[in-house]
């Protein structure tokens, strides 16, 4: 079985920097996060994973090829790794959203309400616990997982017992790097939400 994990972040995309919500929309990456997997993979290149995992939304996949191609490893999309469906949330930002606050609040306070073509968070955290504990299963040493900051938060919450139906405490920024290691049969936090390979001033996260 696995025995490290790198939950990877993509990069950033346009409707990132705008504060626009992105669910299942197929935004590409913007030049800022083409530089952030870059950066990213140059950080790895001495230990890189034997395989990607990742989501088949294509600012996931882009981030994933461009690893790749540094690397050397496959990438495998696993549909299960995708963002939460926002439906008619998607391309809103948040003042925007505010406009739908009363249905938005009961949304995030509950998590078995639902809008109509949001997909129901339940539904999305079983997804993504499947997704991950297969992941854990598979027999390469080190496996990366490229996929959303959502997909990842909702993975934590589920692994340390959280409850769905509160505000995550977890934030995933852009082509952040989180590392898991099975010490003595149990997942450990190596690191969680490392920025240092796209910090210094060049870039604007």
């Amino acid at each position: 079985m696995a025995e490290r994990l790198f939950l990877i972040r993509h990069g950033r995309t346009a409707w990132n920097a705008q504060g626009r919500v992105q669910g299942w929309a197929d935004v590409p990456l913007d030049e800022v996060g083409r530089e952030q997997a870059r950066r990213l993979a140059e950080r790895l290149r001495g230990d890189p994973p034997e395989r990607i995992l990742c989501s088949p939304l294509w600012r996931a996949y882009e981030t994933a090829q461009i690893l790749a191609a540094a690397w050397g490893v496959p990438v495998e999309v696993d549909e299960r790794l995708k963002e939460r469906g926002q439906g008619p949330l998607e391309g809103r930002t948040g003042v925007e959203i505010e406009a739908l606050r009363r249905a938005w609040r009961q949304f995030e306070e509950n998590p078995t309400a639902e809008i109509e073509g949001v997909e129901p968070r339940a539904a999305f955290a079983a997804r993504v616990w499947a997704a991950m504990q297969a992941a854990m299963a598979r027999p390469e040493r080190c496996l990366a997982i490229v996929a959303h900051g959502g997909t990842f938060s909702v993975f934590f919450r589920q692994w340390l017992g959280l409850p769905l139906d509160r505000p995550s405490p977890f934030h995933f920024d852009n082509a952040s790097l989180t590392e898991l290691v099975l010490q003595d049969g149990r997942w450990r936090v190596q690191r969680l939400n490392d920025t240092c390979h796209w910090m210094g001033g060049l870039l604007d996260p």
